[in-house]
């Protein structure tokens, strides 16, 4: 017995005629016949009573009825319901703390705008965390600068991540022509914590160069540590991403791509795993708006 033969047999019954069933359901006549008679050598009993016009159910097609209407009824809203959740996501994203306050809130706006309906999680979470959180499946989407040589993930580049002195406005170290971290050395740092990105490859570069530092502050976002900045409490190295227009009243910042690595940044996914819709019209989204910068 198939679904097919169940939802002509109930809509012939309901509507009492073959050619109107088969208007409803937008098939041809002869095939809601052939449905309705393998329905009924499938149960061995008439389900019709052909003789009269309009059709009437026989009384054994007349309880086959009675149990199947609510049934393919439950069936067309567990269809509605799945359809709607597919609709509305969730959409589950991680991302970095400097990604996630600055690159990726213009693309929430505007994915807001377009999708209201859509529910977004959003998760803040290291390089690493990011990484092992899409190859488990736990987010449909990771967004992060460049993963490991040999990934098994796929990455798609969106947009640079370019590194930043960010210091005090007015501070020596804005106006000077800064070739290496040495200058830069010399005066305390206020830094992300120990383990996340751009932490690791400065460190990296101050031990391969010898040069002795003094962090006085750990901070979990460049947000925190901007202020801290604007304070005069020390300099700091990140993203250019996270300096917006308004933190150039208190802060001034230089490039170091000369000298410290300038990264792709974009979209992690997991090959295989199944997308949402909603999860790629955000990825659409984000391509439309990050994919020049």
């Amino acid at each position: 017995m198939e679904l097919r033969e169940l939802k002509s047999f109930v809509a012939a019954a309901k509507l009492r005629s073959i050619s109107k069933a088969a208007k409803e359901l937008n098939i041809g006549q002869p095939t809601v016949t052939t449905h309705i008679k393998k329905l009924e050598r499938e149960l061995s009993v008439p389900l019709f009573d052909r003789v009269t016009r309009p059709i009437r159910l026989t009384l054994t097609g007349q309880t086959i009825y009675e149990l199947s209407n609510p049934l393919l009824e439950g069936i067309d809203s567990l269809s509605s319901i799945i359809s709607l959740a597919e609709e509305r996501g969730p959409v589950t994203i991680a991302s970095t703390p400097d990604i996630i306050p600055h690159t990726l809130l213009s693309v929430v706006q505007k994915f807001n705008d377009l999708y209201p309906a859509v529910y977004l999680r959003i998760q803040s979470a290291n390089r690493n965390e990011v990484t092992n959180l899409v190859r488990t499946g736990e987010v449909d989407i990771g967004i992060i600068q460049h993963p490991e040589r040999g990934s098994d993930l796929h990455f798609e580049p969106l947009f640079l991540y370019e590194r930043v002195l960010i210091a005090p406005k007015g501070h020596e170290l804005l106006s000077r022509n800064i070739q290496s971290l040495e200058p830069i050395a010399k005066y305390p740092l206020i830094l992300m914590a120990k383990g996340t990105y751009t932490r690791t490859i400065l460190e990296e570069q101050l031990q391969k160069n010898a040069l002795k530092y003094e962090v006085i502050m750990e901070l979990e976002s460049m947000d925190m540590i901007k202020k801290y900045v604007a304070l005069g409490m020390g300099v700091s190295i990140g993203p250019k991403l996270a300096i917006e227009n308004d933190d150039l009243s208190k802060l001034g910042m230089v490039s170091l791509a000369n000298f410290l690595p300038v990264d792709q940044a974009g979209i992690l996914t997991l090959p295989g795993k199944n997308i949402s819709d909603p999860a790629e019209k955000f990825m659409a989204v984000m391509r439309k708006m990050l994919v020049t910068k």
